[in-house]
């Protein structure tokens, strides 16, 4: 086995580093800083593998931001390059809490400290919106995953299943079509770059909508 060098760990270190900070919303809204580093800036990752990692990252227990910084540096350095992601995306959202409740518990009665958590709070679901919409465009390959995609949206809003029960059912439910869809001779895409390629569309690039971005 090839020796994991220290550069390559404190670059991971640092890449997760500068995401905890600058990002508001918690897990969700730094996914989309998190598959630009690892994906288009550092190419530690494949474009079509970063959804299978945020949706493993989410369908097991913990914050989906440290599970998914971990499987990353898990992926590109082993344990070591696991705990060098982990340690990194978690140091400076702790040192800044630590920091904050401090100030916090000084000013939080404050009108303008009230009125600037508005707006924190509404650009926050835009950034979770946001990181929706850009796993949905490698998430969403055709019809059936369409279908499957609106069907679990329902049945959150209207039936308020667990969401342990949802993420199993969806994953029998793809097993089940792609081998249906086998069976019938139907060609099944498991991931969103060969009909890119086909249809001769350019594949999606980062724009600044997002804090951190270029970072």
């Amino acid at each position: 086995m090839k020796p994991i060098s220290w550069l390559l760990l404190g670059q991971i270190f640092w890449s997760f580093f500068k995401i905890g900070p600058v990002t508001f919303g918690g897990g969700y809204a730094m996914i989309p800083l998190i598959e630009r580093e690892v994906v288009e800036k550092r190419k530690w990752v494949k474009n079509k593998d970063i959804a299978d990692i945020f949706a493993i990252s989410e369908s097991i227990p913990g914050a989906i931001a440290i599970n998914s910084a971990s499987f990353v540096g898990f992926r590109i350095a082993g344990i070591p390059g696991a705990l060098a992601a982990m340690t990194g995306v978690l140091l400076p959202t702790f040192l800044i809490v630590i920091a904050l409740c401090i100030l916090f518990l000084q000013v939080q009665h404050h009108p303008k400290i009230v009125a600037a958590f508005q707006g924190i709070r509404a650009t926050t679901v835009a950034l979770i919106v946001y990181a929706g919409i850009k796993i949905g465009k490698t998430a969403v390959l055709d019809k059936t995953t369409l279908m499957i995609v609106m069907g679990t949206v329902i049945a959150m809003l209207f039936g308020h299943m667990n969401p342990i029960l949802i993420i199993v059912a969806g994953a029998l439910l793809g097993i089940g079509l792609v081998v249906l869809k086998n069976r019938l001779g139907m060609k099944v895409p498991l991931d969103d770059e060969e009909h890119t390629e086909e249809a001769g569309a350019p594949r999606y690039k980062y724009t600044d909508y997002y804090v951190g971005d270029g970072i």
